[in-house]
């Protein structure tokens, strides 16, 4: 009995050495299945078998097997290896070494193989190993057989190799997926221009559309992305030789989580994971609007880059896949809603298909130049003749007609007077579907008079109200509107608030800064200190913050304007302004991911006034005083 136990002690030491020592190895006659993960040696990737959390047409859920971070609280997948071809049930699966040394996903259940890594080799004694770089490799005791870094499927990992083996013609690119649970290839790709530049293009898949360039290699970047000039967390390489053309990238901080995917938008992204908010940072996109990425928004669709959702299906349309469009995937557009008549009304005396007019877009690809047709009424003639057609344009360039799909419409913006910056495109739709469509436009016009007479009835009310509180409130705010949910305090519920003003946070060019307290929230009180310098100041920044929303820009809560007291409300920041957080003595406090974080919020919240906010205002005192910090 002790010499059994004793066996017993050693045979379980000897399994959990051989566990330990494998854990990014799978051996001949071991494994891989149900939850169980290999990991790399330095912990950031992990190899095993996920699901994309949601269900099939078939009702049953999609497994891959595939690498992801490791670290990442974000399920990230890196590599897949069966996207397109997913097994139902994961239980009874298994990843393991073949009789013929290759690495193969076993159903069990079926006694068939999912996936194979399909190396040339006839012998099983190879192992798989999961590199630190998070490229997974089969090898034998000398050589490597296969290695997932040669596949790549979205993503494009330090370390790896995008480019051309010149003596095997293996082509290293990286493929969208499907959509946001289909992990199967999607139609757009990131490839070595095989035309011959040292360059990089982003095409439709197995077209010959490239609609991105990265631009001819310098030595140092590509010259179309100069912001990879002078990068500081990564070193950039671009090989050709003899053997092999490719490019490379490495970081220079080995804790750095980093990765370069061929999203499902057809954009090219890069990104780096932040810990101190536990989530992705994307440093670029290419090509950097949205609406640049060919037919990515579909048939029959306008795409605009300044609004959300980007694509809209054109009047007259529905969207063809619902589900498609929710999963991130709009490449398959829409489609009428009623079919095209396509008859002559002199024959049939039946009504004829109508055009409706989109201004101010960039007219669609493949078109055909009617020379023939030197007027509006002909060029309409000609597309009507044909029933195929499906628009046309007219302008100086002459007539331009389109058959069968329209792709890559784009809403530009237009001068108001003129048409300069896009052209005016004319859709056909079936004469039914006009009268429709009138039909709802006079119901809409009825609905909006009624809503205009409600709304005169109610600003009568308003206008009553107002002047039965006139004594109370001196100020009435002209531009931005209660409905913001902006406040008009007394000098009374301000005192209270700030317990008489006693806890003061700063001081500024136009008054001081108190700290304040309401049932609900902390506040911070601005006075202005000298009211008649200060008015004009006063009504401006009401005004301005009253009309704007934005997450990096302080909220107005409210104002007090009583007698000679003016007051504006703020949400109160907890961390104070930014300068207080720069000197030596509290240089610890914020380190460089923090640092960054505040650089691009203070970015965003310029970016929206200069540009994207109804008036535009422009910020003239950009300080670390003025940059406000909250609780993260």
């Amino acid at each position: 009995m002790p010499h059994f136990l004793t066996l017993c002690r050693f045979l379980a030491s000897l399994y959990i050495l051989s566990c330990c020592s494998a854990m990014d190895t799978i051996a001949p006659g071991q494994a891989l299945v149900g939850g169980e993960k290999p990991i790399s040696s330095n912990g950031k990737f992990a190899l095993g078998f996920f699901q994309t959390g949601s269900k099939s047409s078939q009702n049953t859920l999609n497994w891959y097997l595939g690498i992801w971070f490791n670290r990442v609280p974000k399920l990230t997948p890196v590599w897949v290896a069966n996207g397109d071809n997913p097994i139902t049930d994961h239980t009874s699966s298994e990843l393991t070494i073949s009789i013929n040394g290759n690495l193969v996903i076993l159903n069990q259940a079926t006694n068939s193989t999912a996936w194979s890594t399909q190396a040339k080799t006839i012998t099983n004694n190879t192992v798989a190993i999961l590199l630190n770089s998070g490229n997974l490799v089969l090898q034998n005791s000398s050589d490597v057989l296969w290695q997932s870094f040669d596949y790549p499927t979205d993503t494009f990992l330090p370390g790896a190799k995008l480019g051309w083996d010149k003596a095997t013609g293996l082509n290293r690119r990286i493929v969208s997926r499907k959509n946001l649970i289909d992990l199967a290839p999607g139609r757009y790709s990131e490839e070595l221009d095989p035309g011959g530049p040292n360059q990089y293009i982003i095409t439709l898949l197995n077209s010959s559309i490239p609609y991105w360039f990265s631009g001819i290699w310098n030595g140092e970047y590509f010259s179309l992305v100069p912001e990879m000039g002078g990068n500081i967390l990564f070193n950039f390489t671009f090989v050709n030789n003899d053997k092999e053309k490719y490019f490379t990238y490495n970081s220079l901080d080995e804790t750095t989580l980093a990765r370069h995917v061929m999203d499902v938008s057809g954009q090219v992204k890069a990104f780096i994971w932040l810990e101190s908010s536990q989530d992705w940072l994307m440093n670029y996109a290419q090509p950097r609007a949205r609406c640049d990425v060919y037919a990515g928004c579909g048939p029959f669709t306008i795409c605009n880059d300044n609004e959300l959702p980007h694509c809209n299906c054109m009047k007259g349309f529905f969207i063809r896949s619902p589900k498609n469009w929710d999963l991130g995937d709009q490449t398959d557009g829409c489609i009428r809603n009623t079919p095209l008549n396509c008859v002559n009304t002199k024959r049939t005396g039946s009504s004829i298909d109508k055009f409706y007019s989109i201004q101010c877009v960039r007219l669609p690809h493949n078109a055909y130049n009617i020379e023939a047709a030197t007027s509006a009424g002909k060029c309409e003639t000609v597309c009507l003749s044909n029933c195929s057609c499906t628009a046309y344009s007219y302008g100086n360039g002459g007539c331009y007609v389109w058959h069968n799909e329209l792709l890559n419409v784009k809403q530009q913006q237009c001068d108001d007077t003129t048409n300069i910056n896009g052209g005016t495109l004319y859709i056909r739709l079936a004469a039914k579907e006009e009268q429709s469509r009138k039909k709802h436009v006079r119901g809409k016009t009825i609905a909006i008079s009624l809503g205009v007479s409600s709304v005169i009835m109610f600003s009568l009310a308003l206008v009553l109200m107002i002047w039965w509180n006139k004594k109370r409130y001196s100020f009435t705010l002209n531009n931005a509107q209660g409905g913001n949910g902006i406040i008009p305090f007394t000098h009374t519920d301000l005192q209270r608030a700030t317990k008489s003003f006693s806890e003061k946070l700063g001081e500024g060019g136009f008054g001081s800064v108190f700290k304040g307290y309401l049932s609900d929230s902390t506040i911070a009180v601005k006075r202005l200190d000298r009211v008649h310098q200060g008015e004009k100041q006063f009504r401006a920044e009401v005004i301005s913050l009253g009309l704007i929303q934005h997450r990096n820009l302080i909220k107005l809560i409210g104002f007090c304007c009583s007698g000679n007291n003016r007051y504006i409300v703020y949400e109160y920041m907890p961390n104070h302004s930014l300068d207080k957080h720069l000197f030596p003595s509290n240089a610890n406090i914020l380190n460089w991911d923090t640092r960054y974080q505040i650089a691009l919020g203070v970015a965003r919240g310029l970016a929206y006034l200069h540009e994207s906010c109804q008036d535009c205002i422009i910020h003239c005192d950009v300080k670390p005083e003025n940059i406000l910090l909250d609780e993260s």
